[in-house]
């Protein structure tokens, strides 16, 4: 269940460092506290010397065991970071000129997204962040409002990019959208006050966060892995895959 500061969820950290040294990314584990418990995003970046970069992150903690009973959160995000290992594969060489990618697995997003204002914090200074990408919660075709449109990607904060993504969106054909369940008020919520791109909104850095949104499984025993529509998952990674390219 990957529950924050537990066994379980730094096995999975050490997990994620092998395979992004694996994919060629320079690596490293950047601990934290976050309610008396140590955290550990997991760090992978591109070989080279860049003045400008690019964040693709997703987080990797779950709520773990509640009340005896294991809460598996396949799509959330155990799916967000199956997209980020896949990106990292295939990205890895991708850096060119004076721009970087750095790829992080964020821990803490239930502990109040302390694994994203840690990793902020600590290295802004560092990193000069042009574009934060966001993928958190992807693996899903059903929410309710896409009902017969199993085919789509919501990409929040997307609309500035709107001319690349389109373009990236030719081969794939998704459905994609700019707000989230077509709702002002939902799109701010989860853009702007509930996901791990929010300390970097807050510094006025440009972000996009993909999901395919929330489900009646979300935070719940049922989101297994038997919920994964694992052929689109894999269309949508290649749209962003496209499109960071």
């Amino acid at each position: 269940g990957r529950g924050f500061g537990t066994a379980g969820n730094q096995r999975v950290a050490f997990y994620l460092l092998r395979q992004m040294r694996n994919a060629g990314l320079n690596t490293t584990v950047q601990s934290f506290l976050s309610g008396g418990k140590v955290g550990h995003n997991v760090v992978g970046i591109t070989p080279g010397w860049y003045t400008k970069y690019i964040v693709v992150g997703a987080y990797f903690d779950g709520l773990g065991f509640l009340d005896g009973e294991m809460y598996p959160g396949a799509d959330s995000n155990a799916s967000g970071v199956a997209a980020l290992l896949s990106l990292a594969r295939s990205l890895q060489k991708l850096a060119t000129g004076n721009v970087g990618i750095i790829f992080v697995a964020f821990d803490g997003h239930n502990m109040a997204h302390s694994g994203a204002q840690a990793f902020f914090q600590r290295n802004r200074g560092i990193y000069d962040f042009r574009l934060m990408v966001n993928l958190d919660i992807l693996g899903s075709t059903e929410v309710p409002v896409h009902k017969g449109r199993d085919a789509y990607l919501i990409a929040l904060g997307g609309s500035y990019y709107r001319f690349g993504l389109e373009n990236a969106n030719r081969t794939e054909s998704l459905d994609l959208s700019y707000d989230y369940y077509g709702s002002s008020a939902f799109t701010d919520l989860f853009y702007r006050k509930v996901s791990d791109q929010k300390p970097f909104l807050d510094a006025g850095i440009p972000c996009v966060m993909f999901t395919s949104g929330i489900t009646m499984n979300t935070n719940k025993m049922t989101d297994t892995i038997e919920t994964i529509d694992f052929p689109v998952l894999e269309r949508r990674v290649s749209l962003i895959g496209k499109w960071l390219r």
